[in-house]
C-alpha cells in the first residue's frame, strides 16, 4: 500500500492564510490537523464517487478543503463542524454555494436517519476524523446504516493503525470489538496512506483513507442485533480472561450453556472467535432468554 509522499506542493499558503485572516489557529484540544495537501484532498473525493445526485454529509469540515471539492460535484453537501469558529470561516468563504448546508454542532448528535429521510435517498458520507472522535463516530455511522437504506458508502481517514484493527482477522493481536462490529456490518477497504506532511501542523502519526460500504444483510445472521453487540463488547472488554469467565458477570450460568450450545470452547478467549462464531454464541444466549 503506497504512501502519499509527505511533502505537498503548495498547499499551506492557503490554509495559513485561512487562519491568519481570521485569526485563528489549530485547536491541539480538539485535534485540528488541517488537511492541505491537494493531492490528497482530490483522492479523497475521487474516491467517494460522488454523483450529481448524491447527498453528502462531511463530518469534521474544518478550513473547508474537502467541502468545496464535494459541493462541486454532489447535489447537497451538510458540512458539519463542531468548532464555532471554523463554522463561521466557512459560512465567511464558501456559505454563498446553494447547495451547502454549514451545521455547527458535534457529529455524534447529527442525526443521519432523519438526514437520509429528508433527503429520500441513502447518504455519502466523509471524514477526517480525530483520534479522540474515530470510534463514536465510526460506531454511530455503522449504527445509522444498520437501521435501513441511510448510508450508501462512507470515506474516513483515521489513524493508520485504527485502520488496520478495523480489518483484522481472528488471532490477530490488533483484532477486538472494532474489528467484529465493523466487518459484521459494513465492507471495508483500505484505499491509501497518508504522511504527515499533508497536514497542518503535521501529526506524529501516518494516517489511512479508507471506504465503507454498509451490508444489504449482516455478515453473520443474528436474532439480535442489541444482544450481539452486548455479547461481542462484554466478551472483548475481559479478553484476556477466558470467554466463560468474561461473559459470566453479564450473562451468569447462561453463558457456559450458550458457549456449550454454540459449540465454542468456554475456555477460548474472544480475539480467537470469527464473526460467525460471535453470531452462534449471541443466538444462542437469545434461545436461552426465550
Amino acid at each position: 500500500m503506497s504512501i502519499v509522499p509527505e511533502k505537498p506542493r503548495s498547499p499551506l499558503a492557503t490554509a495559513r492564510e485561512l487562519l491568519n485572516r481570521h485569526g485563528l489557529s489549530p485547536k491541539k484540544s480538539l485535534g485540528q490537523n488541517f488537511l492541505v495537501d491537494p493531492r490528497v484532498q482530490e483522492r479523497i473525493v475521487a474516491a467517494a464517487e460522488i454523483r450529481d445526485t448524491d447527498v453528502v454529509v462531511e463530518i469534521g469540515a474544518g478550513l473547508g478543503a474537502l467541502t468545496t471539492r464535494l459541493a462541486d460535484l454532489a447535489k447537497r453537501v451538510i458540512a458539519i463542524d463542531r468548532d464555532a469558529q471554523l463554522a463561521a470561516v466557512l459560512r465567511a468563504e464558501v456559505a454563498d454555494r446553494p447547495n451547502l448546508e454549514i451545521v455547527l454542532g458535534d457529529a455524534l448528535d447529527f442525526d443521519l436517519g432523519q438526514a437520509s429521510r429528508t433527503a429520500g435517498q441513502a447518504l455519502v458520507v466523509v471524514g477526517n476524523l480525530p483520534y479522540v472522535v474515530t470510534s463514536p463516530v465510526l460506531f454511530a455511522t455503522i449504527e445509522a446504516a444498520a437501521r435501513g437504506q441511510v448510508v450508501d458508502r462512507a470515506i474516513f481517514m483515521v489513524q493508520k493503525e485504527f485502520a488496520q484493527r478495523m480489518l483484522a482477522p481472528p488471532g490477530s493481536r490488533v483484532y477486538g470489538r472494532l474489528s467484529v462490529m465493523v466487518q459484521q456490518a459494513a465492507s471495508a477497504e483500505i484505499l491509501f496512506h497518508v504522511g504527515s506532511g499533508a497536514f497542518l501542523p503535521p501529526p506524529a502519526v501516518t494516517s489511512t483513507v479508507l471506504r465503507l460500504r454498509p451490508r444489504a444483510q449482516p455478515l453473520a445472521e443474528v436474532r439480535d442485533a442489541s444482544l450481539f453487540a452486548r455479547v461481542v463488547r462484554e466478551a472483548f472488554g475481559a479478553r484476556r480472561k477466558m470467554l466463560r469467565r468474561a461473559l459470566e458477570p453479564g450473562f451468569g450460568a447462561r453463558a457456559a450453556m450458550a458457549l456449550e450450545a454454540a459449540g465454542i470452547a468456554g475456555t477460548r478467549r474472544a480475539e480467537e472467535l470469527a464473526v460467525a462464531d460471535f453470531a452462534r454464541l449471541a443466538n444462542a444466549l437469545a434461545e436461552e432468554h426465550a
